[in-house]
This record gives structure tokens, C-alpha cells and sequence, in this order.
């Protein structure tokens, strides 16, 4: 019970937080019932395939690891909007391996500097991140749906 109330805690922080953005957050968990979404875990890890209209239909949209200097280091740097923050105070993203498919990815983020997270670890640089709708993700893959 306790690893579903992380989740449900990392939704609804993740809602709250982008509950200004021009799309959506509400949690549409009909992915997953309606057929439009498989969940599986793949080496420990849940991989959510969706379908190409559930994409659509959720308004998902990715960015992509960079590699950038920042105060004379290289450093992997991700869309702001790609950091998830997780109940425990913890911060992962969702990485896309390939398309429709998605899984959280563990991320340290050292900083934020305007619109971009600068990491002390993550996915390597040129790695799909989700930037758009993540909470959707998170309700699919942990089966948390809206009241």
C-alpha cells in the first residue's frame, strides 16, 4: 500500500504543479481500460506501450537529453518539464526508447536554470524524454484514475 501511495502522491504533485499548462492533466486512465495501453514489466521495470490514437489522445510530447557545458563541465541537461518529482522527494523522468513506449527513468537534477534541469545523472544524452504529459503515464502505469 505504501509504494501505491507514493505514486498517487507523485500524480497528484505532478498535477498540481502543471495544473497551469495549456494541456490537460486530469488523470485518463481509459488508456489502459479501453485497450489503447499495455502495461508490462520489462527487466523490473513497467513499460506502458500506448496506441497511436491514445498518444494523441493524452497530448503527449517529448524533448530530448542534451549535452550542453554549464560552468566549465559537460552536463546532461532535460526540459524542466521532464522532471517528475515523486512523493519521497525523489525526481525521475520518462524516457520514450521507442515510439509509444515509455518508462520512468531515475534523474538527479543538480540545478534549474530558466527552462532546463541540469543533471548530476540520467539518461544519456539524445534519449527521448516525456515533457507532455507524464501524470497520464504515471495514472496508466500505476492504475490511478480520477474520481
Amino acid at each position: 500500500m505504501q509504494r501505491s501511495n507514493k505514486w498517487v502522491m507523485a500524480a497528484v504533485l505532478l498535477a498540481i504543479g502543471t495544473s497551469g499548462c495549456a494541456k490537460s492533466s486530469s488523470f485518463d486512465n481509459e488508456a489502459a481500460s479501453n485497450g489503447n495501453a499495455k502495461v508490462r514489466t520489462v527487466n523490473g521495470v513497467d513499460q506502458v506501450t500506448l496506441s497511436p490514437d491514445a498518444v494523441r489522445r493524452l497530448g503527449i510530447e517529448t524533448g530530448a537529453v542534451t549535452q550542453s557545458r554549464v560552468a566549465g563541465t559537460d552536463r546532461k541537461v532535460i526540459p524542466y518539464a521532464a522532471v517528475v518529482y515523486a512523493a519521497d522527494g525523489s525526481t525521475f523522468t520518462f524516457v520514450s526508447p521507442k515510439p509509444r513506449v515509455y518508462h520512468e527513468a531515475p534523474i538527479k537534477v543538480d540545478r534549474i536554470v530558466g527552462s532546463r534541469a541540469i543533471l548530476k545523472s540520467g539518461p544519456a544524452a539524445g534519449t527521448s524524454v516525456v515533457t507532455v504529459g507524464s501524470a497520464e503515464l504515471i495514472g496508466t502505469a500505476h492504475g490511478v484514475e480520477e474520481d
